[in-house]
Parts: C-alpha cells; sequence; structure tokens
C-alpha cells in the first residue's frame, strides 16, 4: 500500500500546489495520518489520531481540509444509518459495498464481481446506463451473533413473530421518542405487519404502534414465538 501513498502524496502536493491551496505542508501532514489509517473514521476520532501523532491542528482547519481532500478525490465521505458521518479512504479504480453491523457498529468492506456485472445488466434491460451506485447491508456481525443469542433487531422480525424488546441502539432521542409512544425494554411486542418495506405496524400490550423501518432496526429483540392462529 505504501506506493499507492507515496503515490497519492505527490499528487495532492502537485494539485494544491497548482490551485495555490495555503498550508500544503500542513494539509500534506494530514493526509499522511488519513492514508495511513485505513479504516472508516469520524471527525472527532480522527482529531485524536492526528493528536497522537503529534499534532495539533485548530479543528475548524482539519475540517475545511478534509473537505478539500473530498473534492479532490482523495477521501470518500459516508453517511451510514445510525452513526456520524465518517471518512474513508477513495481508492482510485476500486469500487466496494459495506456490510453495517447495527449492534456494535462494525463496518466490513466487500466487493463482488459478478454483484458488479448483475447490477450493470439489470439496468441496462431497463436501458438505463451506470454512473455510480452504493449498497449498504445492514445487520448483526458474525461477534454480535455470538455476544448475543437470537437478538435482532425489530425490523427482521417477521410477521406474527413475538419478542421481548432487550435494547436501544439509538441514542437518548430516540430512546425518548420510544419511551414517549409507549415502548420500554422488557415489553413483549408482536409483529402485525411487516413487509420488508415501509412502516412495520406492532402491537404492545394491546396497543398498535407505527414504527418507521429506521426506528425498527436499533430495536433489538429477542424472539419468543409466534402468535398461533
Amino acid at each position: 500500500m505504501e506506493p499507492v501513498h507515496n503515490q497519492e502524496e505527490q499528487q495532492f502536493k502537485r494539485l494544491f500546489e497548482d490551485e495555490e491551496i495555503d498550508r500544503v505542508e500542513d494539509r500534506l501532514a494530514i493526509l499522511k495520518v488519513f492514508l495511513g489509517i485505513e479504516l472508516h473514521i469520524s471527525f472527532q476520532e480522527f482529531i485524536a489520531a492526528l493528536k497522537d501523532n503529534g499534532y495539533s491542528f485548530e479543528p475548524d482547519f482539519v475540517k475545511k481540509t478534509l473537505t478539500l481532500l473530498c473534492r479532490y478525490g482523495f477521501v470518500a465521505k459516508k453517511e451510514f444509518e445510525g452513526q456520524p458521518t465518517l471518512y474513508e479512504h477513495r481508492h482510485l479504480g476500486f469500487h466496494h459495498d459495506h456490510l453495517i453491523c447495527t449492534k456494535c457498529g462494525k463496518i466490513v468492506e466487500f466487493e463482488n464481481r459478478q454483484m458488479e456485472d448483475l447490477q450493470v445488466e439489470i439496468a441496462a434491460l431497463q436501458g438505463f446506463h451506470v454512473l455510480q451506485h452504493k449498497m449498504e447491508i445492514y445487520g448483526l456481525c458474525s461477534d454480535c451473533l455470538k455476544k448475543r443469542v437470537r437478538l435482532m433487531p425489530l425490523s427482521f422480525a417477521q410477521e406474527g413473530e413475538l419478542g421481548i424488546v432487550q435494547e436501544f441502539m439509538g441514542g437518548a432521542g430516540a430512546q425518548l421518542r420510544l419511551a414517549t409512544i409507549g415502548l420500554r425494554k422488557g415489553d413483549e411486542v408482536e409483529v402485525i405487519t411487516n413487509n420488508g418495506q415501509g412502516q412495520l405496524i406492532i402491537a404492545v400490550s394491546g396497543t398498535r404502534l407505527a414504527l418507521g423501518r429506521g426506528i425498527a432496526r436499533k430495536i433489538m429483540m429477542k424472539p419468543n414465538g409466534s402468535r398461533k392462529g
């Protein structure tokens, strides 16, 4: 990976000098630290990484530098459900998709040539020319599955399935919202409708509740059988 990083650093310096962007050497130092991480990283995590490498740039300067790095194609900005804005190294000529764990937030990159070809084929059959695309698959990683036996997001439950609410993966705002509509840890829920798209309708203590799919992904439940008949 080092030869690629060296090449990108040279490209960066030439581009930024040609564009007469200020503080090129400081911005180059920021790029070098970023390239050495090769992970999806939040802004606050990156600030900490810079400090670990002996830099104390003002946050506003770092933020503006990341914006420039995105503009010139060295960094990609990612928005995943339930997570802060993340940044990753943008490798030229390489496309990948993501698996996102709704429990621990782990992100796994994957690339499948057959899947890529199939998407192009499907688009072509519709007379559609693909310029770009992204695929994000949300679920539980293998480590979380081992720790949480038979625990799953409510959004995965089938119609008629019963479950006990175990955890809320969202922040304080999401938990307050759920408490306001009457859903708490330990409640038994029954899935009334879930067609894989849009809202889910669930029953809690004899009351029907409508939940958006995004919030339903953050409600972890333990399956408890299904309603008979």
